[in-house]
């Protein structure tokens, strides 16, 4: 008696629940992400021959371009409930005789690096497109005349006295500039800070010259 051949069927896959659950997935990341703001100016730092990590959050780093213009940068702390950013705004203003709103001070905390003098930070607070407020990213004062930069500096380290410093220098620029920058610092009292690179490790190597 010939056997008798089942049919054979090929195997399928339901794809119905996964495409809704890579939906829910898309939904979920797209509400709760926030886009982290653009930064002041186009770093290309050196190559590194430390692999320690600087950290997230109580650092203030201060930019140096392939220009030598000077940008620099707090964040709120670890704690959610700290502005710290606010409070320096305000403290530096009274020094210049600038009075910034709530709600300037408060879309201040939420923007990333800057390099200007003080009396144009209002217009770059209320820029309304990127253009208008790159214009406002000259560079900020670092003279012996008029060196914002140690108030920035000093209001920070008293807003937030665990802030760590980093000094991020495009690999470009003139050392006479981070070298004042270190001045800057160590006058504030600040005498430990980080120089931060790039990712790739390059290990140094003895060139003989002939």
């Amino acid at each position: 008696m010939p056997k008798i051949k089942l049919p054979v069927k090929s195997p399928s896959i339901d794809m119905t629940p996964l495409v809704d659950l890579f939906s829910l997935l898309l939904t979920f990341f797209m509400l709760t992400s926030s886009f982290r703001p653009q930064e002041a100016a186009i770093i290309d730092t050196p190559s590194s021959v430390s692999e320690k990590v600087s950290p997230d959050k109580n650092i203030i780093t201060i930019l140096v371009d392939k220009d030598n213009k000077v940008f620099f940068n707090l964040d709120n702390g670890k704690d959610s409930s700290t502005l710290y950013r606010k409070d320096v705004l305000i403290s530096v203003g009274k020094q210049y005789n600038v009075n910034f709103t709530d709600e300037e001070s408060t879309r201040f905390s939420k923007l990333a690096s800057f390099g200007m003098p003080i009396n144009n930070m209002k217009k770059w607070i209320n820029s309304k497109d990127s253009k208008e407020s790159d214009k406002c990213q000259i560079g900020m004062p670092i003279d012996s005349t008029d060196n914002q930069l140690a108030m920035w500096v000093r209001f920070t380290r008293l807003s937030n006295p665990n802030a760590e410093v980093a000094i991020k220098g495009d690999g470009n620029s003139d050392f006479k500039t981070v070298k004042k920058i270190m001045d800057i610092l160590q006058d504030n009292k600040v005498n430990k800070f980080n120089l931060t690179t790039n990712l790739v490790k390059e290990e140094a190597t003895i060139v003989d010259i002939k």
